[in-house]
């Protein structure tokens, strides 16, 4: 009897020894997830997407709060995610989407500036006194200046056209025509709100080279006339494309064929670019 105690006993010490070895997972380095800005506000800007108007991978520099670089892509994004907020803004307040956007990229690096990814502050907006919500601290002009932040970037927009509407200096940008984004960004500038001397110029270029006006038309009821541009070699004329625009379309605007387009423009298949300029006579 006793014998069999002790068998039956062994016997349960082995099943328990068994169970409790379980396999042990270890995580290396690389199935780590890191942490990004863990020690600040996330950023909420959306993803930009890939292949959007087959946008070339040119860069260029914008210049805000810091010196950022762009690819055609990214500020292509920015407009497609933010252009309803634009004109959202200009129903209701009266300034030009083309200025919102426009300004909106050129302030935040087309959504990829430190204020932008810290605050979600696309404007650069400083606290102010009437300033009551959360801020960040950021070198700017002095060190570590008070600036706005903001849970999602449409409060940035919305805040933006409030501080526009809102400040008494800017009331006169407000009796412009209602698609005047020319005398807006003079305005701008004249009205104190950039140091930067070459701001309009900057504004305007930007608003230019990717129609941003065309928003303005949609807000306003009318037709979008892209802009026609002369190259510096006066034996050129240059068209620069815009939404919606094909080869097909443009050929038959400036009455040439598809093939010569292709041929002045050394273009090897139909994808066209917004902002893209072609030669055309």
């Amino acid at each position: 009897m006793m014998i069999r105690k002790i068998a039956l006993f062994s016997l349960v010490l082995f099943i328990m020894s068994c169970n409790s070895k379980k396999a042990i997972i270890q995580t290396t380095k690389s199935d780590r997830v890191k942490p990004h800005h863990s020690d600040v506000v996330k950023n909420h800007e959306p993803t930009p997407t890939k292949n959007i108007e087959n946008s070339s991978s040119k860069s260029e520099i914008l210049e805000a709060t810091t010196r950022v670089k762009v690819t055609t892509e990214i500020v292509l994004a920015y407009i497609t995610n933010y252009k309803e907020i634009a004109k959202k803004n200009m129903k209701e307040f009266g300034i030009p989407s083309s200025i919102c956007l426009g300004q909106g990229i050129l302030e935040s690096g087309a959504g990829t500036g430190p204020l932008s990814s810290l605050a979600n502050n696309h404007f650069g907006i400083k606290c102010h006194k009437d300033w009551t919500g959360p801020t960040v601290s950021y070198d700017d002009d002095a060190a570590q200046e008070c600036f706005r932040k903001y849970n999602m970037p449409s409060e940035s927009y919305n805040d933006h056209a409030l501080f526009l509407k809102g400040r008494k200096w800017y009331e006169p940008l407000f009796k412009l025509d209602k698609d005047d984004y020319k005398g807006w960004a003079r305005g701008l500038k004249a009205a104190g709100y950039a140091t930067d001397p070459k701001y309009p110029e900057k504004l305007i270029a930007i608003i230019e080279r990717y129609h941003l006006n065309q928003y303005d038309s949609e807000v306003l009821g009318r037709e979008y006339i892209a802009k026609t541009i002369q190259s510096t070699n006066s034996k050129y004329k240059e068209y620069q494309v815009s939404h919606g625009d094909t080869l097909y379309s443009i050929s038959k605007k400036f009455n040439v064929t598809i093939d010569d387009l292709k041929k002045k423009n050394n273009i090897s298949d139909n994808a066209l670019s917004i902002g893209q300029s072609l030669i055309v006579e």
